[in-house]
């Protein structure tokens, strides 16, 4: 890890989450997207006569479900510094420089990169638990730490 940070952690006696509570806040926010997307769609797989149609409404479904993530990510960690997973776990993401919840173009980027991390095989998450400060790529790209809260 970075030594400033490690410094600036110590100094204001804010500890990493442990990889055990953001894989927990993980399954908690997919579970609950994935039931939202459910209810909302749950109709539309019964209707579908064709083949044809499942196709389409498992791609409208595969975008409709990634923007859902996006927004509740980029809405939550800039309203609150935490998901709903997150706060259930009692861990929050703050901008390395500030320690302060981030602004809305980190959490957006932080939201877009982890789809796009998912969509390599969560090769992004399986960074972060090798990585000393725990940063996930989206965390390094949007220079954000997840800490206990």
């Amino acid at each position: 890890m970075n030594d400033d940070i490690q410094d600036i952690l110590h100094r204001e006696n804010i500890t990493l989450a442990s990889i055990k509570k953001r894989s927990l806040a993980f399954l908690i926010d997919e579970m609950l997207l994935s039931f939202l997307l459910i209810i909302a769609l749950g109709d539309s797989f019964f209707e579908a006569k064709t083949m044809e149609e499942m196709i389409i409404l498992t791609n409208t479904f595969v975008l409709e479900y990634m923007a859902m993530k996006v927004f509740y990510q980029a809405f939550f960690i800039t309203q609150y510094g935490a998901t709903l997973g997150k706060i259930a776990m009692k861990i929050r993401v703050v901008d390395i420089k500030t320690l302060q919840t981030p602004n809305v173009i980190i959490a957006l980027n932080r939201a877009i990169v982890r789809v796009i991390s998912e969509m390599f095989f969560y090769l992004g998450f399986v960074w972060g638990m090798m990585d000393s400060s725990r940063q996930t790529w989206h965390d390094k790209t949007a220079k954000t730490l997840v800490v206990n809260a």
